[in-house]
């Protein structure tokens, strides 16, 4: 993937039981909640001093590549969803994306490496420890600069969803549901913002062309990596259907697919049909 990183100016402006508990919810929003990208070209990143950072929060600003890299394609995304939603006269309000290590204090609760990167409707911002690249690449096999470029762009889609009234539409519903009913709809809202990730590559490699060959592969092997039936298979040696709040491996890519080949957010509506069920 042939990304630019800026460099020289400004803040940065993405065994066993434990693994599952680790990953449970990666790629998702905050478990304490489920239920501006650049906001004026910033990305925040506390700093021991910020008020975000819980006590015990390790001193390690991130200030290396991986942080450039996540900033870059964050301002990718905000340019395709601009774009996108002006087309249809409405305006994109970017979030915040907040890069951290050890943890932080979030509109959702406590952030942490367990936690997953995961997206806070409540404040707004897309919150990524940056150590969980490191994760993707060891403990899961799913390395790469376009897996990592995946993770981001799928957190965006929540934001998108957020902006949507779709959000807002779950957490209505989560009061009046058996908790198997509402992970029905969890793994679609899970499954539309990997459709949403597929349709900012796609859009985003019209624009750019920036993607090598084999970039595609990394998203996607990242998007099986995290299916739950990969990680209950991982954590307990069986597979819980019921349980699913992500969708399988291959709903993941099937939605991942479905938007990087049509690149049109019609393409995305998980909530609609059989195929959204998640079963």
């Amino acid at each position: 993937m042939r990304i630019p990183i800026p460099t020289g100016r400004g803040g940065l402006g993405v065994g066993g039981l434990l693994l599952a508990l680790a990953l449970g919810w990666v790629f998702g929003i905050n478990p304490l909640t489920l239920l501006g990208l650049l906001d004026d070209g910033q990305v925040q990143v506390p700093t021991q001093s910020a008020p975000q950072r819980p006590a015990g929060a390790r001193d390690s600003p991130p200030k290396d590549n991986d942080a450039r890299f996540a900033s870059v394609v964050l301002a990718s995304t905000e340019d395709v969803w601009q774009q996108e939603l002006a087309q249809r006269g409405a305006r994109y309000e970017p979030p915040v994306l907040v890069l951290y290590r050890g943890g932080t204090r979030t509109g959702c609760g406590i952030g942490n490496a367990a936690a997953g990167p995961f997206y806070c409707p409540e404040d707004r911002r897309v919150y990524l420890d940056l150590d969980f690249f490191a994760v993707m690449r060891d403990r899961l096999g799913a390395g790469g600069d376009f897996a990592q470029a995946y993770v981001i762009a799928h957190e965006v889609g929540h934001h998108l969803q957020n902006l949507t009234g779709t959000m807002r539409k779950m957490a209505e519903a989560r009061g009046r549901l058996s908790e198997r009913q509402y992970n029905v709809l969890s793994v679609k809202l899970e499954l539309q913002a990997d459709c949403f990730a597929g349709v900012w590559a796609q859009r985003s490699q019209q624009a750019k062309g920036w993607l090598d060959r084999g970039d595609i592969e990394e998203a996607i092997n990242a998007a099986a990596a995290v299916g739950d039936d990969r990680l209950q298979k991982q954590s307990q040696g069986v597979v819980v259907p019921d349980a699913f709040t992500h969708g399988s491996s291959a709903q993941r890519v099937q939605w991942f697919r479905s938007g990087l080949q049509s690149g049109r957010l019609e393409a995305c509506n998980t909530f609609a049909g059989e195929r959204a069920g998640g079963r």
